[in-house]
């Protein structure tokens, strides 16, 4: 089940498939005023990527929840939808693409979540990510770990939702392999973000 996302302002922007050659390109952005950006030898589509302000289908989420279901919500940041300019609380379809980690957040602070796990194919959170320095952090405050760089088109989306949680709710949120889910829950794999913490704790080499 997905998530309806209110979009409000673009922060940012994604580029999205297919790809098109330059000449391809040229003639879509004249017909529909599409914007492109060149990825290798070809041409993709750039579309606006709002941070999401509402999940519409929230009551039937907490509903199954309720009644021990297993929900599938805000796959891939959610269907984004706005209301329409003019008219009085109608939706309507934008074309746009939805952090999913922005999307997965909000829902687990609406849902008043005890804990946010986000499970990736990395082990935890590094620094010096693919260097011979390279450093799992263990244990983080949402300061200390925003202060940092990581890369914005894989870790950095997901540690930017966790401080998020961890500041807005008071509570833990954590980034791991989905493997180590049972781990990571436990505070033993994985890296715990949490407004409790003072500052960064890495994981013994």
């Amino acid at each position: 089940m997905v998530g309806f996302l209110n979009a409000g302002s673009p922060a940012s922007t994604s580029i999205i498939r297919p790809v098109y050659t330059k000449a391809d390109a040229d003639r879509l952005a004249k017909e529909k005023g599409w914007v492109f950006k060149q990825d290798g030898d070809k041409w993709r589509r750039v579309v606006p990527s709002p941070e999401p302000k509402r999940i519409f289908e929230l009551r039937p989420i907490k509903w199954l929840l309720e009644r021990n279901t297993i929900v599938i919500a805000a796959g891939g940041g959610g269907i984004p939808t706005m209301y329409e300019p003019g008219k009085k609380r109608k939706l309507a379809g934008i074309e746009c693409v939805i952090d999913k980690d922005l999307a997965s957040e909000l829902l687990a602070r609406e849902l008043d979540a005890d804990l946010f796990v986000m499970l990736t194919d990395a082990d935890a959170v590094c620094v010096d990510w693919g260097k011979p320095t390279q450093k799992q952090i263990r244990r983080g405050s949402p300061a200390a770990l925003a202060a940092m760089q990581f890369a914005a088109g894989s870790m950095g989306p997901k540690v930017d939702a966790a401080c998020r949680f961890a500041s807005a709710t008071g509570k833990k949120a954590a980034i791991g392999a989905l493997a180590d889910l049972g781990k990571i829950i436990a505070g033993e794999a994985g890296t715990t973000i949490s407004s409790k913490e003072s500052g960064i704790v890495y994981a013994a080499q």
